[in-house]
């Protein structure tokens, strides 16, 4: 099944990205690797989803903001891959930066609810390298922000 496909058969419609909210682009190509600039959190309305983990968000809700972004980050890889995802050949590495208090230690289980989901829509070339680090605060208040390494054909 094409990442396409799979996309439709979850319900996940790709928004094309949003534009940069600083001196940065969304995403660069050199060679056959692209990378996808730090994506925020939003909710389903749009808005950023503001908060930290382990103070007023919990980590099942964590979890809802990372497969958030990682749906926005495939809009992005979409348009870099001139709007065709059957150019992915593989999802490399996934940096997430969780906003969380200093005692919550689950950064790497929050970046689940990104990493799972694009294991499922890319399948094998779907399953990446990744870090996940904790911060003291991200952009607008928001609770996840994931950067992206793929490479293309």
């Amino acid at each position: 099944m094409s990442a396409q496909d799979k996309l439709q058969e979850l319900g996940i419609t790709l928004a094309a990205p949003a534009t940069p909210a600083a001196a940065y682009v969304m995403y660069v190509q050199t060679g056959n690797l692209v990378f996808i600039s730090g994506h925020i959190a939003k909710k389903p309305d749009g808005t950023p989803w503001v908060g930290q983990l382990g103070k007023n968000i919990a980590l099942e809700e964590g979890q809802a903001a990372a497969r958030s972004v990682a749906i926005d980050l495939m809009g992005t890889l979409k348009e870099a891959c001139g709007g065709d995802l059957g150019r992915v050949k593989r999802i490399v590495k996934v940096m997430s930066l969780v906003n969380s208090t200093p005692d919550f230690t689950d950064q790497h289980l929050v970046t689940n609810g990104a990493s799972e989901l694009l294991g499922e829509v890319f399948g094998d070339a779907g399953k990446h390298a990744r870090s996940a680090f904790g911060v003291a605060q991200l952009p607008r208040g928001t609770c996840v922000e994931i950067e992206m390494i793929v490479e293309v054909a």
